[in-house]
Order: structure tokens, then sequence, then C-alpha cells
């Protein structure tokens, strides 16, 4: 998806940057919403169960994979990057973390542009010249450190 210089680096532009925010996107929302559990080591958990149940038969929703330790460190790294847009241009950045949210499973974003327009009250036009100097931002930054 992104050029690669001969040192295996990625070269650092708005293509790449969108890329690695999309990825973490995703990565946030595949994770589960819940942690760990005791309640299968309560005693209220019910032995029998009825054949759907016990083949699998119910109408459970379809969730993603759990995502990896290495894919978790990529999504930190990738959403710490927000931080580089200063803090008094929040729109900037509400923009640019809401349009990195990606579904797991199909690739959709969660906020399209005309979405994000009808939320902050403006043109989905201009929400995408927000977001292109946000990215702008994100990638000075990291060219430069």
């Amino acid at each position: 998806m992104y050029n690669q210089t001969d040192t295996d680096r990625p070269v650092i532009d708005a293509d790449w940057v969108v890329y690695r925010l999309e990825e973490a996107g995703a990565t946030l929302l595949a994770l589960p919403g819940t942690g760990w559990s005791t309640k299968l080591r309560s005693s209220s958990l019910d032995i029998v169960r009825t054949a759907l149940e016990a083949y699998g038969w119910t109408d459970a929703p379809i969730r993603p994979a759990v995502p990896s330790a290495e894919k978790i460190s990529r999504m930190d790294e990738a959403l710490a990057w927000i931080s580089s847009i200063p803090l008094d241009r929040y729109v900037l950045r509400r923009v640019v973390g809401a349009r990195s949210l990606v579904h797991p499973l199909t690739d959709r974003h969660l906020y399209p542009w005309r979405r994000l327009g009808a939320a902050l009250g403006a043109d989905h036009k201009a929400v995408q010249r927000w977001h292109a100097q946000g990215i702008g931002m994100i990638v000075r930054a990291l060219q430069a450190g």
C-alpha cells in the first residue's frame, strides 16, 4: 500500500498516515468491549443447554477476531499521532479521529464525510479540507521527528 525506501522504512506521506490511522481505527473497533470475566467461575452457569445453544445455532452477532499484540502496539503508535495536532485545533483532531474509525469486517468508515459535516454543522467539502489539514500536520510532525 505504501512506498518503501531501500532501508525498509516507509515513505511518510499523507496516504501512509491515513492508511495507518484507518488500520488503527479498525484495530480499536475489533477489541472486545469488555475485559476478562469471572462468569465461568461462578455457580450460576446453567449446565443443561438446549440443543440449539449446544450446537451454536444462536443469533449472536459476528465479531471480528481479537487483534494481535503487534496490531495493538501499531494502533497505540498511530493514534498517538493525533496529539501532534495542536490543542487549539480541536476540530481537526475530532475530524481525523472520527474519520480513522473503520469497521473491521466491512472496511467502511463509521463516519462518512456527509455525516461528519452534519455533526459539525459544516459542509462535507470543508470537513474533507480539515481532514487534509490535520493529516498534513501529522505528516510534518513525523517527518520532523
